[in-house]
């Protein structure tokens, strides 16, 4: 036997060592090592220690800001991750907390008619963006532009043959297909729906300001929401605040408000009906208001928290798990809590990042795409911290495969079901089918797609550049058959939404928030293993943008 042969030989035990070790991977089946290595005793340990009172309902700006990034710096360390942003776990995120108060608290509308009154608060809610100590708005014309949306692909344009530079518009929620199947998506809202859109778009036609009329069912949230969510201060990211980007107040007024002012106006009972049908041009009401407030501006910053692992052969395309760390702090006392705990809403989600990245460093084969766990800042403050992320990527844009975010998962145990947000935008849907089947489990849409869902949490911020992202939760159909426990469970644990009630308590079922978190592991590890890139459906809003990034 030569040199060279029995070097071979000799070789042979160790190459098959190694083979044995790295087992190769197989998208039909489960890995349940790296399944295994998501725990209810570590996951418990981690949604009551960040929904603890120690973090002081995380709210950004506050000392629990501090303690609860450096506490996701400190886990990401522990758990073997390399830092995410070019040598440190932290994108530092500078934003602006603005509380703006009326100069007088009554707003009148003045018209060749008379006026009409509305009290603050009551009646409307106003406030604005920019870094401006006083906002003084002298006798802007009021212009009712119906859902004040410009969609070209959907023929619509509610700003066609009119002016409004210096002008108030005023503006309808939701979008024309909640009132009519035939148009845009039927009664799946588009991001033309949102309170957001309508915001932007006023700024981008140059208006001075902007009303929207509240409307419970269309908005899915009452005047109480309104009247709490938009008042008192309020933060943006930093660069929102210019004139380019924001009217100089925004606001809203409650449905009897606006009524006054079309009867003031001389306008049809119907006006705001025929402004939902096509072909509607906007109107001129010939009514004017002064607006007034005063500013208190604190600038500062918060920060994401990212950390990787890196892929194995095509580290530089990216799969990110993305969970919102802040909550609302300290509030008004009831019952004596003052803390807004917020453990569903979502200390649920961040923990859900550490027992993801348990699994992925677990996995008999390692993913070939590196993933990134990305906990952003100000989601209740509308998703600013991711909004910030995808404006700066810290990785490529044309390089991010997907969003897979994790907000607010249920405790009320397993459901034999899973419910996508927003069912039809992505191809990321097919991914969550095939894995669902692994687990036994089926898939469909959400309960209420006219409420605008898929716009609504940190994954959407990937969607407007392009990104597909995912916002799935946990299904109706309970496999538990106890239908005395279920309900009691589910009595105990309704009504803490936003509210110092959200915390860990006895009636949580942590099996079924696990089941979900191995869905999502199995969805993310899937995409880690191929060299394709998901994409927007064709029916998506969003596909033109996404089929750029990847052309780029």
């Amino acid at each position: 036997m030569n040199k060279k042969t029995l070097l071979i030989c000799s070789a042979l035990p160790f190459l098959f060592a190694c083979q044995q070790q790295e087992k190769s991977y197989d998208a039909t089946k489960l890995d349940s090592v790296a399944l295994s290595a998501i725990t209810e005793e570590s996951y418990s340990n981690y949604v009551k220690t960040l929904s603890s009172d120690t973090f002081q309902g995380r709210k950004p700006f506050t000392k629990g800001d501090t303690l609860t990034v450096n506490y996701i710096e400190e886990q990401f360390k522990a758990l073997g991750l390399e830092p995410g942003n070019n040598g440190s776990y932290f994108q530092e995120v500078p934003m602006v907390e603005t509380a703006s108060m009326p100069v007088q608290k009554s707003l009148t509308f003045r018209g060749k008619a008379g006026n009409v009154t509305a009290e603050y608060l009551s009646d409307y809610v106003i406030g604005s963006r920019r870094q401006q100590p006083e906002i003084n708005v002298l006798e802007s014309e009021l212009v009712f532009v119906g859902f004040g949306i410009v969609a070209p692909e959907y023929g619509w344009n509610d700003y066609e043959g009119i002016d409004v530079k210096g002008k108030t518009v005023v503006a309808l929620v939701s979008d024309p297909g909640r009132y009519d199947d035939q148009l845009f998506k039927a009664d799946t809202m588009t991001y033309y729906g949102r309170w957001t859109y309508k915001y932007e778009e006023a700024a981008r036609q140059g208006a001075t300001g902007v009303l929207l009329i509240h409307d419970t069912d269309a908005a899915s949230y009452g005047w109480n929401v309104v009247r709490s969510g938009w008042s008192g201060p309020q933060l943006s990211l930093a660069e929102n605040t210019s004139e380019a980007k924001a009217t100089a107040f925004e606001g809203w007024i409650n449905s009897a408000t606006a009524k006054r002012l079309f009867t003031l106006a001389g306008q049809p009972a119907d006006i705001q009906e025929r402004a939902k049908k096509k072909g509607f041009k906007a109107v001129t009401l010939g009514i004017s208001t002064s607006v007034q407030l005063k500013n208190n501006i604190r600038k500062s910053s918060s920060n994401n928290v990212l950390a990787k692992l890196p892929g194995t052969k095509r580290a530089d395309e990216v799969i990110i798990y993305s969970a919102h760390w802040d909550h609302l702090g300290i509030g008004e006392a009831v019952n004596g809590d003052s803390i807004y705990n917020g453990a569903i809403d979502n200390a649920a989600g961040v923990s859900a990042l550490f027992e993801m990245a348990k699994a992925f460093k677990a996995a008999s084969a390692k993913p070939e795409r590196t993933i990134v766990f990305l906990a952003v800042t100000a989601e209740e403050e509308g998703l600013l911290g991711s909004d910030y992320y995808a404006q700066h990527p810290v990785f490529p844009l044309r390089k991010t495969v997907a969003n897979l975010n994790m907000d607010a998962f249920s405790a009320l145990g397993a459901t034999k079901d899973v419910s996508i947000v927003g069912l039809g935008q992505t191809e990321i849907e097919d991914y969550v089918q095939r894995s669902a089947a692994k687990f036994g489990r089926t898939m469909h849409g959400e309960a209420n797609p006219s409420s605008g869902g898929f716009y609504r949490s940190d994954h959407f911020n990937f969607v407007k550049v392009g990104v597909p992202g995912l916002f799935m939760g946990s299904g109706s159909e309970l496999i538990s058959t106890d239908s005395t426990a279920n309900a009691n469970r589910k009595k105990a644990l309704e009504g803490r939404y936003h509210t110092v009630g959200d915390e860990v308590d006895e009636h949580w079922d942590f099996g079924g928030i696990l089941e979900d978190i191995r869905l999502f592991f199995d969805i993310g590890y899937t995409m880690s293993m191929e060299k394709t890139f998901p994409t927007f459906k064709k029916q998506s809003e969003f596909k033109e943008i996404s089929d750029k990034r990847l052309a780029k």
